[in-house]
């Protein structure tokens, strides 16, 4: 024993045996494929009672309590986008009927004034200047 060894080293792992295909000696390519092949579908992780899915670069809850907040929540946050856009629609609509008003008004007082100018251009009229 060395007088200068660390005690604290880690001991090197034994190399594994190759039990999955040596035991079914089935090593036929779609055999292969299939177990280790790119399709290998979501992740799924189950601890206890609750399961998740790796999904979108995020754990996604399938069962258990949380499982059903999380449905719940996801339902609450489409609800909550559908009445934002809904919002901001009607604020659209409301600043379009609001410059129509703003324009009619408009068109209302200036035709007022050219039918006070012409009333008082009028010969019949009781402010005339004769």
């Amino acid at each position: 024993m060395p007088l200068f060894s660390n005690k604290f080293s880690p001991k090197k792992t034994p190399t594994r045996k190759a039990g999955v295909f040596l035991a079914n000696k089935d090593l036929s390519p779609k055999r292969i494929e299939k177990e280790l092949g790119l399709n290998i579908g979501p992740i799924r992780l189950k601890l206890g009672d609750q399961e998740t899915t790796f999904e979108s670069g995020s754990w996604i809850p399938e069962s258990g309590k949380i499982g059903g907040t999380y449905k719940e929540n996801e339902k609450l946050k489409k609800e909550v986008k559908r009445l934002e856009d809904e919002n901001n629609l009607l604020k659209l609509k409301f600043e379009v009927l609001l410059d129509m008003l703003t324009q009619t008004t408009a068109e209302f007082n200036l035709q007022k004034e050219e039918l006070d100018r012409l009333k008082k251009k009028s010969p019949y009229s009781k402010d005339s200047e004769f």
